[in-house]
């Protein structure tokens, strides 16, 4: 008995021998691995943040042709930028961070600092640009932090103004769009209509619609509405006329009804023509937002920028344009990101 336990434990010492004989060799290939796919040092990213930095030294240590009361908010600002993509940078390795999104951004990270000193050098330290059209950064800062309250309120009320106009153009045209494209008597009616009043600018009824509405707000969502409804109408009404016939059939084959042809096949299959209208009418309501929003409204950032204007206040100008910029570019990706989530399908087909 004792001989056969031995004998068993010495064929088991052998079966597990060679598993330990291959297990480092295991290890040290996952090891390999592991640090192939570890992310090495962002060189791009040293440059960039090296390259904030020096903007901030610029800013800070070279002294100002004039009085800016936040040159040293703007070197702080930069400086901190320039510290945190040089720590990113080297402790990729360490941490393990991919910094995918960053390393994309590399080469602009290492232009806008570049951008951002020859705009300080220009203005705030030589003063080769004429004075007050054109200002330095720091005045964009002085505007962000000592108007905040006014340009807060005037970007919430052209967001109010956008959404109410536009949510009613987009409504109106999917629904007028889907009723042409569906039932000849609502073409018949609506197609004369649309080629007269549709190419009309909707800056164009600006007298009109001033005259016949109570307040210039509802005005100005009416023009709104207009702007955004004509391209989401004729885009819907194209896309529900050129659905494929043989999904209706095999949905009468199934016994659909009238109403799950326009619900579930016909809506569906027009989603990227309704999309593309969908697109053009942010545009042009972008457009006849700032115009509405000069001429009558007394809030928004139309009205922010006739205020700055009028007063030569063309920090306050610029510093509304890019936020106007930023509010325009955060709403066409948002209508994108609700786009992509839609139509899965056509996700890299078109990109913002």
């Amino acid at each position: 008995m004792t001989d056969q336990l031995v004998e068993a434990a010495s064929s088991h010492a052998g079966s597990v021998a060679p598993n330990r004989s291959r297990n480092p060799a295991k290890s040290r290939t996952a090891r390999k691995s592991r640090n192939a796919a570890r992310p090495k040092v962002w060189a791009t990213g040293l440059v960039a943040g090296a390259a904030w930095l020096a903007a901030a030294a610029y800013a800070d240590f070279v002294p100002d042709a004039d009085d800016f009361a936040y040159t040293q908010y703007f070197a702080v600002g930069l400086a901190a930028i320039g510290a945190a993509l040089i720590v990113l940078s080297l402790c990729g390795p360490v941490t393990g961070l991919p910094l995918k999104g960053l390393r994309y951004w590399g080469p602009w990270l290492v232009v806008i600092p570049i951008g951002l000193f020859a705009w300080e050098a220009v203005t705030a330290k030589l003063e080769l640009l004429p004075r007050p059209f054109f200002v330095p950064p720091q005045s964009l800062i002085e505007v962000y932090l000592d108007d905040w309250p006014k340009l807060g309120l005037s970007t919430v009320a052209s967001l109010k103004l956008l959404a109410w106009g536009y949510g009613i153009g987009a409504a109106v045209g999917v629904t007028l769009g889907v009723a042409i494209g569906w039932w000849r008597t609502a073409g018949y009616w609506a197609h004369p209509v649309l080629r007269f009043i549709g190419p009309l600018p909707a800056t164009a009824w600006l007298p009109v619609a001033f005259f016949l509405f109570p307040s210039s707000w509802s005005a100005s969502v009416f023009l709104l509405a207009l702007a955004t409804g004509f391209p989401v109408t004729i885009l819907t009404w194209s896309g529900i006329a050129s659905v494929n016939k043989d999904y209706y059939d095999i949905a009468r084959t199934l016994g659909a009804s009238q109403r799950f042809l326009v619900l579930k096949v016909a809506i569906p299959a027009a989603l990227p023509h309704v999309f593309v209208g969908l697109f053009m009418g942010l545009g042009t309501s972008f457009a006849v937002l700032v115009v509405a929003e000069m001429l009558g409204v007394k809030a928004g950032l139309g009205w922010y920028l006739q205020w700055a204007q009028g007063w030569a206040a063309y920090a306050n100008m610029y510093a509304a344009l890019i936020v106007m910029a930023l509010m325009c570019s955060g709403l066409v990706t948002l209508l994108f990101k609700i786009r992509d989530h839609l139509l899965s399908w056509q996700k890299e087909l078109v990109r913002w």
